[in-house]
């Protein structure tokens, strides 16, 4: 192994845990203490479905210095008014903001919102972030928390669609709806009125990783309803993540799709860890999974819809590499018969599932200084 984190590591043997969970993803950026320099080098460091996601690279730096938000009219220097940009733009932060939006926010095409150097709420008992119908959005280093619903109002869209009606929204924290290449690294989700993160209406090419998810009950559904089939043709990579403490359910629930979900930090759930319906693919791999303590809920897994347990005995779930604690078990059914899960740019290495508390182990917010390694 020779990566920039790993070098660093050798090198500064003085610096203490910094770079330095030695996922691909952390240690590709993560080594250059001149990362504030290179901003842009984040959007080379995605794997899977999503690692085609550019976000805004290759944009304008565009600097939010205000957390005031206008849902119609924003204003220059406001986190609404780069998102609604039409054409690409890298967002950063002027310094630590707490942002409560009026309506929600919907973030154009081929935006990055990067919060590294600034500790960025968003949420605080306002509505949060839509990303729909567009595609190359990364969402990363943000604090996204008590989100709540929205009512019916008038919000910029883009400046291209301009103002549109939008009916009242559930109050997840961040909701991806037909939108393709997108990637949500490295951000800190809790405690909002729906879902964290929700993926749906034939979303895909999407990779969640190294957030932090805790003190939430229903934490990541993946696809619409068991009705909308067109979903199949989700793909979603859920990796190097830590659920808990205090998740209940859904880390994800998935409806249709392919589903791979690799070395992330399960604390003890109140429902379940994993669950679906309407037949999706489920790979879990490298994962570790701590049960809670009472003896009904030490599955992993719970196959929801399923009139008989025969007939969800071909869905594809499968388990390799994970470890399992305190009585933890996963339910595998069906084979899994569809070659390699990724083309080779998508591909990563999967550690064994002992691995996962050291590369989830900075999962969630980084703080990161100027000229530091982050």
């Amino acid at each position: 192994m020779d990566s920039p984190c790993l070098v660093a590591l050798l090198v500064f043997s003085f610096v203490i845990g910094s770079c330095f969970s030695d996922n691909p993803i952390d240690s590709c950026w993560r080594g250059d203490s001149n990362w504030a320099q290179n901003r842009m080098k984040l959007a080379d460091c995605a794997v899977g479905f999503g690692s085609s996601t550019m976000g805004g690279k290759g944009g304008d730096l565009y600097t939010v210095t205000n957390s005031d938000d206008d849902p119609v009219n924003p204003a220059p220097g406001t986190l609404r008014y780069g998102a609604t940009r039409d054409r690409p733009l890298w967002i950063i932060f002027s310094g630590n903001m707490n942002i409560k939006l009026k309506m929600p926010m919907y973030i154009a095409g081929y935006k990055t919102f990067d919060g590294r150097g600034a500790q960025v709420y968003i949420g605080n008992g306002g509505p949060c972030v839509f990303i729909k119908r567009v595609s190359n959005v990364i969402i990363h280093g943000l604090h996204l928390y008590g989100c709540s619903t929205s009512v019916l109002g008038n919000v910029l869209i883009n400046e291209s669609f301009g103002v549109e009606p939008v009916h009242p929204q559930d109050g997840d924290a961040l909701t991806l709806r037909t939108a393709t290449n997108i990637w949500i690294d490295h951000n800190s989700f809790s405690n909002s009125s729906d879902g964290l993160v929700d993926v749906t209406l034939t979303s895909t090419g999407v990779t969640i990783s190294n957030n932090l998810f805790f003190n939430h009950h229903k934490v990541m559904l993946l696809g619409h309803d068991d009705a909308y089939s067109d979903d199949k043709s989700m793909k979603v990579t859920v990796a190097f993540n830590q659920f808990g403490p205090n998740c209940g359910q859904r880390m994800p629930r998935a409806r249709y799709g392919l589903v791979h979900v690799a070395n992330n930090n399960y604390d003890p759930w109140t429902i379940y860890a994993i669950g679906g319906s309407s037949n999706p693919t489920i790979l879990s791999e490298g994962n570790s999974f701590t049960a809670p303590n009472e003896s009904y809920k030490k599955q992993v897994t719970i196959r929801i819809g399923c009139k008989t347990s025969s007939s969800c005995s071909n869905w594809v779930w499968q388990s390799t590499q994970d470890v399992f604690y305190n009585g933890a078990y996963f339910v595998s059914s069906g084979k899994y018969e569809g070659g390699n899960i990724y083309t080779k740019k998508e591909a990563f290495n999967v550690e064994n599932g002992n691995a996962t508390p050291q590369l989830t182990k900075n999962a969630g917010v980084l703080t990161c200084s100027l000229s530091k390694h982050c």
